[in-house]
């Protein structure tokens, strides 16, 4: 299935992209794309069963979130990109943060400070424990100018 017969099946809204987010990641449903299966070309979609495994239960509350976005700044950690700002990597598209593992609860990984980060939602979609290229060093002084100041 393809990004287009998923979007006419939505009845065309523009929210289809995250419902398939919502389907694999919350509810369990293994949906692959091109991340996945190289035989995928961008925006094709494959189901490979129509049972859904059981997903993870959400259990990082709302003030943990808060922490964590604050504490990167509201900025991916992976690509530099800055919440609301048009993403580097998919022009025409805002910047959507959401909270990442490093070390994701399939491999163990903890609901802990220490272990979330924030990460835009193309570098957390599809390409699990995958990193992008390094920001570059412009991308970097940009994020420092806008970093609080904290004073000791």
């Amino acid at each position: 299935m393809d990004s287009g017969e998923l979007q006419k099946a939505s009845g065309g809204t523009s929210e289809w992209a995250r419902r398939v987010r919502e389907l694999r990641d919350e509810e369990g449903f293994r949906i692959l794309t091109h991340n996945d299966r190289s035989e995928l070309k961008p925006g094709q979609y494959l189901l490979l069963d129509p049972k859904p495994v059981p997903a993870f239960e959400r259990s990082i509350s709302k003030e943990l979130r808060a922490f964590i976005l604050d504490r990167n700044g509201f900025t991916c950690m992976m690509c530099g990109a800055v919440a609301g700002e048009p993403h580097p990597y998919d022009e025409g598209r805002k910047t959507r943060l959401q909270i990442g593992h490093i070390i994701d609860k399939s491999m163990g990984g903890k609901d802990e400070p220490g272990n979330l980060r924030a990460v835009c939602s193309v570098c957390n979609e599809g390409a699990r424990n995958l990193t992008l290229d390094r920001p570059s060093l412009q991308k970097l002084l940009i994020q420092v100018r806008r970093a609080n100041a904290v004073s000791r």
